[in-house]
């Protein structure tokens, strides 16, 4: 299922989205669906990420301050 969006595109914008969807034979609508696609899969893959982090932390899970100097030792240019 499909739904119809309404968006507002600065006129820059739309001009290159219409030459990029010439250029690949592709519709405005399809490639202004995927990149919204990607952009709300990425972002919510990053908040999930982020809410996991915090509940980790909350329930008291942290490194020590010797395995912190670990990865920093690990990666410290030489």
């Amino acid at each position: 299922m499909s739904a119809t969006v309404t968006l507002r595109l600065d006129d820059v914008v739309k001009d290159k989205l219409e030459k990029l969807a010439a250029s690949t034979h592709r519709s405005r609508s399809f490639l202004a669906a995927e990149a919204i696609k990607a952009y709300v899969d990425s972002n919510e893959w990053q908040i999930s990420e982020i809410h996991k982090g915090l509940q980790e932390a909350d329930a008291g899970y942290f490194a020590t301050e010797a395995e912190i100097k670990a990865v920093f030792d690990k990666w410290k240019a030489k």
